[in-house]
């Protein structure tokens, strides 16, 4: 089903002239995995938003399903199993994309630590209770010291003690969020990027009723009427609350900004991922993560009172990162001119939140000794020897975190918030892209029960859980199995090895989709190339060079070395496909120059 520029302007005469049941502003995974759900729930449905879809926050994040296991050490037992259930859910429903990989935590002996080698051991047994991996692959281990060496041989030996093994799963954000944008349109809905909000509507009730809306790509401005109006804007959600005439709205968004940075995998090899404290005693912990021949490393999480659309890596973060990857990979001596890309994000917090999933948040701990009980007391209930209420005795006794407030009655998951103003903005803020989809279904019950006590529309809920998002549409139980039916398909149509792996893992069971453009045939772009561009095109809303290369594909983070060779290639393709005046090839090309100059950091490099 195409889903394209011709299918946008579709999409905006229809709502021009047809009143939905939901309209949902903003398009990043929260947005997106509502529209899904409404969608599939038979309400009609609009989304818009002003960037492209995921631009904002959605495909800055550090690209895990994470489990949160350092929520242990604080004791936030209730949101780790809420945590590691939703990610379960999230593999399910998009299995191609969430995909097992294990962690490695490395103790040091050193103050502040988030765990020490007892603790750690304790609290990942928790989690694999919690997240049912215990007697599978995925188990965790406890590794001595040169057992950690042995996975990781370039970490600091200095004060090393040892170390563990966890399951995690690695994320394409972006593609998350486009998979259920698609999916969503597969089931109706319009949505439309590049579309900003500028203005609410109100009915003679004094009640909002849609939205004053300016086109980005024409300048046109024009109206949407809907009867309940979601505002998923993330660090954007005050700014849409500002909107309401409801007085007694007040900010509740605190963003902080969290920076990535690349290098070339040989010059900081890494087999997995590796979770570690930074070794600064400021209580956070970074990642160093292996990815398509690279390997990134970050985050930071620093408060952020900057321009929201545009966050910015600083030569003040780079040096953090810098210190913190060299002081345990002594031997890399990794400069700033190592770069070879970045991003910067910002996390949509809310305000009442002092702490984050990965770094930051209180330095309370729980004591060892109180892990052990509440650990001990899981074991016996999954024995049959113990009942829920003595594990839940165990936690009030324990020690808890103050590092998130308690969930309040209008949260559908931990650090997220449901509210209504009186003038009926319904505004969904905070959260994980791990919860996205139980934030959703929050949200979409929310949803039914106004459309029906205000409007009389009934309907019969999606059930998410086992509602898979576009290229999902496979056992889940049997990931690698299909991936390698998927790979096959596309070498039979010629493609090396390793194009059709690439294009099996990024699209899934949208594979044959993508193979049907086999007689596409862009100059200077491979066979594979030139049929994920035109896929992207026909089937993605992809409406610049820079959608393109940086959020339906990962050209610009982690292939930087082909995409210099093929960007003119992309342009030229893409000028082609829409017709593209002179003056606009130019623009694109800029924009893309300056996206590709901005992750690569060359203005500090320059100032360096």
């Amino acid at each position: 089903m195409s889903f394209s520029l011709k299918t946008r302007q579709e999409s905006i005469n229809y709502l021009k002239n047809h009143p939905v049941d939901v309209l949902i502003i903003g398009g990043g995974i929260t947005g997106a995995g509502l529209a899904l759900q409404t969608a599939a729930s038979g309400m009609s449905t609009a989304l818009v938003e002003m960037q492209d879809f995921a631009e904002g926050t959605s495909s800055r994040s550090t690209k895990l399903v994470h489990g949160g296991i350092r929520y242990l050490k604080t004791f936030d037992v209730e949101v780790v199993s809420d945590t590691v259930s939703e990610r379960a859910n999230v593999q399910k429903i998009a299995p191609h994309i969430p995909k097992p990989n294990p962690m490695l935590l490395p103790i040091y002996d050193e103050p502040n630590n988030t765990f020490s080698l007892f603790s750690l051991k304790v609290a990942m047994d928790l989690y694999d209770n919690l997240a049912h991996v215990t007697g599978t692959k995925y188990e965790n281990r406890v590794l001595t010291k040169e057992e950690v060496l042995e996975v990781s041989p370039h970490l600091n030996q200095d004060k090393l003690l040892g170390g563990g093994i966890y399951l995690d799963f690695k994320n394409n954000d972006a593609r998350l969020v486009i998979e259920n944008i698609k999916k969503a349109h597969e089931d109706g809905a319009h949505l439309l990027s590049k579309t900003k909000v500028i203005g609410l509507i109100y009915d003679n009730h004094h009640k909002i009723s849609g939205v004053h809306v300016e086109d980005v790509l024409t300048g046109e401005t024009y109206e949407i009427h809907a009867n309940i109006v979601v505002n998923t804007t993330g660090p954007w959600s005050d700014t849409i609350r500002g909107l309401s005439k409801d007085q007694t709205v007040t900010n509740q968004m605190r963003p902080t900004k969290g920076v990535h940075l690349v290098v070339d995998y040989d010059k900081l090899p890494v087999t997995q991922p590796v979770y570690f404290d930074t070794g600064l005693s400021d209580g956070r912990m970074v990642f160093v993560i292996p990815r398509e021949n690279k390997t990134y490393f970050g985050t930071t999480d620093t408060d952020y009172t900057g321009d929201l659309m545009h966050p910015t890596v600083t030569q003040e973060d780079v040096d953090y990162l810098l210190k913190v990857v060299n002081n345990r990979f002594p031997k890399r001596d990794i400069t700033l001119e190592d770069i070879e890309a970045s991003w910067a994000g910002l996390r949509p917090l809310l305000s009442g939140n002092a702490g984050s999933d990965y770094n930051g948040g209180s330095k309370a701990s729980l004591s060892d000794e109180s892990l052990e009980l509440v650990i001990r007391s899981v074991k016996d209930f999954e024995a049959g020897i113990g009942s829920k209420e003595s594990i839940e005795q165990t936690i009030k006794k324990a020690k808890t975190s103050s590092g998130e407030k308690e969930v309040s009655a209008s949260s559908v998951s931990r650090g997220s918030s449901l509210d209504v103003t009186k003038d009926g903005l319904v505004t969904l803020a905070g959260g994980k892209i791990t919860d996205y989809r139980l934030m959703a279904e929050g949200a979409l019950n929310l949803i039914a029960s106004i459309l029906k006590e205000n409007f009389g529309r009934e309907y019969h809920l999606v059930d998410s859980k086992s509602y898979p998002v576009s290229g999902g549409e496979f056992d889940p139980t049997k990931v690698e199995e299909m991936t390698e039916v998927f790979t096959k398909l596309a070498i039979e149509q010629g493609l090396s090895k390793e194009e059709a792996s690439d294009l099996a893992n990024l699209y899934g069971a949208n594979i044959n989709k993508v193979l049907s453009y086999d007689k596409v045939d862009f100059m200077g772009l491979t066979k594979a190339e030139s049929m994920s561009l035109m896929y992207a095109l026909e089937e993605e809303m992809t409406l610049t060079p820079v959608d393109y290369v940086l959020r339906r594909t990962n050209y610009l983070l982690f292939k930087r070395d082909r995409l210099e060779k093929i960007k003119e290639a992309i342009i030229n393709a893409m000028s082609q496909y829409f017709e593209w005046t002179q003056e606009e090839v130019s623009n694109y090309t800029k924009e893309l120059d300056n996206a590709m100059s901005e992750s690569f950091l060359s203005d500090l490099k320059i100032e360096g």
